[in-house]
């Protein structure tokens, strides 16, 4: 489970016009992208310009990572890391 927890990509100040196919398919030369999905604000159902990208393998996530971190995509600097799922990564929350 671990593993998975580090497929997943968070991936912030997209243009409020890309789509959830789009976002895929900028991802998708790295390796399988599971799910692709931008965070809409509830009103007006548009894109706030964030969202996350699923991988099926880790080291496809690390590739997607390396190589659009930093990128311009629509004429927007865009920014990707690794998702923070909230969970504890170092284990000491049970002792």
């Amino acid at each position: 489970m671990v593993k998975r927890l580090a497929s997943q990509l968070f991936v912030s100040r997209l243009s409020s016009y890309t789509t959830n196919q789009e976002l895929k398919m900028l991802f998708s030369p790295f390796g399988l992208v599971t799910q692709a999905s931008l965070v809409k604000d509830p009103k007006t159902q548009r894109p706030k310009g964030f969202g996350f990208v699923s991988f099926r393998l880790e080291e496809e996530a690390q590739k997607a990572l390396e190589a659009m971190n930093g990128r311009i995509v629509r004429g927007r600097l865009i920014f990707v890391e690794v998702a923070n799922t909230g969970s504890p990564e170092n284990g000491d929350s049970s002792a």
